[in-house]
């Protein structure tokens, strides 16, 4: 089942069920999503962004909402940051399960070794590999300063 098809049936449950915290969340993402696609179709991808798009613009979301979370702590409103992580309850239903830090130094290690990458010019291309297999996995900032760890020799 794609994730789209995921996103309109949690959408209908949702509805049902009458949790509105889902319902809003939900539309959110839909409305993420049809974003996305209208901008990939000025570059000529007529039918949406991938899964792997789909999930990057996931994480961005639970990255934003985090943060979020965050200043209304600072600034006294607790309420709202509750709301925010109650959004990231719900978007990470769709997040496939995050990569452990020990999950994440082995997938470097297999990508550098498999590649042959040997210094930091290579970083590209190592970070592109991450990508494209452990898309959602894992965080992609953290996951460069490895790499370049790695590539460095530190």
């Amino acid at each position: 089942m794609t994730l789209r098809t995921q996103f309109n049936d949690s959408l209908k449950d949702a509805m049902r069920a009458k949790d509105q915290r889902a319902v809003s969340t939900i539309r959110m993402i839909l409305a993420g999503l049809k974003d996305r696609d209208i901008e990939a179709r000025g570059r000529g991808v007529t039918d949406g962004i991938d899964e792997a798009g789909i999930l990057s613009m996931l994480q961005g979301m639970v990255k934003q909402r985090t943060e979020s979370a965050a200043m209304y702590e600072q600034g006294g409103r607790p309420e709202l940051a509750q709301q925010e992580r109650e959004e990231i309850a719900v978007v990470e239903r769709y997040l496939p399960r995050q990569m452990s830090e020990e999950e994440v130094a082995a997938a470097i290690d297999a990508i550098v070794t498999e590649l042959g990458a040997a210094s930091i010019k290579d970083m590209g291309k190592v970070m592109a590999e991450l990508r494209a297999r452990h898309a959602g996995q894992m965080d992609f900032a953290k996951a460069g300063g490895l790499v370049k760890a790695r590539l460095s020799g530190k």
